[in-house]
């Protein structure tokens, strides 16, 4: 399979640069070489939104990237380091990043370049793993909230639950999010939601919740049948524990920790950046 590199600083990884990485995987084994923070600095004049460790926690958490790493060396967008992580088979990159010294560059080292071009980055393709059948041996493990702005605290609770069961994730549909948090919610919309937290390679599978209320998600509860209800402390709400213990699924509740080393996160707050 030709190895695929996609290069850039992934300091905003939203649903176009999921988009891109997704179609760069329809063309071989992708490898995301993210700029450092230093060269960040050094090519933009300010630092980063995110950190290094975090943009590549986030880069690695995508079911469409086989490896990524970091770049340290003094560097400019169009050109490649000189490092063992930039040889590849197949340059991807974006119409927005498209230029002739890109171009020049990739034939300097004998790779092919290929630009995906902006129509075809539209859209949000759910990308789900194959569903856990009905009655297998394997524990499934659901979990439900807003997911409105993707960051790495979703990544990790994602994570965790994930090592208690295959992963369903319900996103909460636009309009209950409106009649709990209010207007101006969500921020991005259920069909986008779904997309990213289906591109998270934790996830067996995404949905989109259909009912109304903190248990929005009831009508796909009672269709998977989960082992498991997994939230973390701000999601713990009397009614899901109500709701679990009639219909004799076991509740978890996990602590909000970011992943070592990374800085909290919450939807909230992202809103501002």
């Amino acid at each position: 399979m030709p190895r695929v590199l996609v290069y850039d600083s992934f300091d905003d990884l939203r649903s176009r640069s999921m988009r891109l990485l997704q179609e760069a995987s329809r063309l071989g084994a992708v490898h995301a070489l993210l700029w450092s923070d230093a060269a960040v600095r050094r090519m933009t004049g300010s630092s980063p939104r995110f950190p290094e460790a975090e943009r590549l926690y986030l880069v690695q958490s995508l079911r469409y990237v086989l490896s990524a790493s970091v770049t340290g060396e003094s560097i400019d967008p169009d050109a490649l380091p000189e490092s063992e992580f930039a040889r590849a088979d197949l340059w991807v990159t974006s119409e927005e990043r498209d230029s002739p010294r890109r171009r020049k560059e990739a034939k300097s080292r004998g790779m092919d370049y290929h630009v995906i071009a902006s129509k075809d980055l539209a859209g949000f393709p759910v990308a789900n793993a194959p569903a856990v059948e009905s009655g297998a041996s394997v524990r499934t493990a659901f979990v439900t909230g807003c997911f409105d702005w993707f960051h790495s605290g979703h990544v990790r609770f994602f994570e965790e639950a994930s090592g208690l069961g295959a992963l369903y994730v319900v996103v909460g549909n636009d309009a209950n999010l409106r009649l709990l948090k209010g207007e101006g919610h969500p921020f991005f919309s259920q069909d986008e939601r779904r997309y990213q937290a289906s591109s998270v390679r934790f996830v067996a599978q995404a949905l989109i919740a259909t009912g109304k209320g903190w248990l929005d998600a009831e009508p796909e509860i009672r269709t998977i049948r989960p082992d498991l209800y997994v939230v973390n402390e701000d999601g713990d709400r009397p009614e899901k524990r109500e709701f679990c213990r009639k219909s004799g699924i076991e509740y978890v509740v996990l602590r909000r920790a970011p992943r070592s080393g990374l800085p909290p996160r919450t939807s909230t707050d992202l809103r501002g950046f």
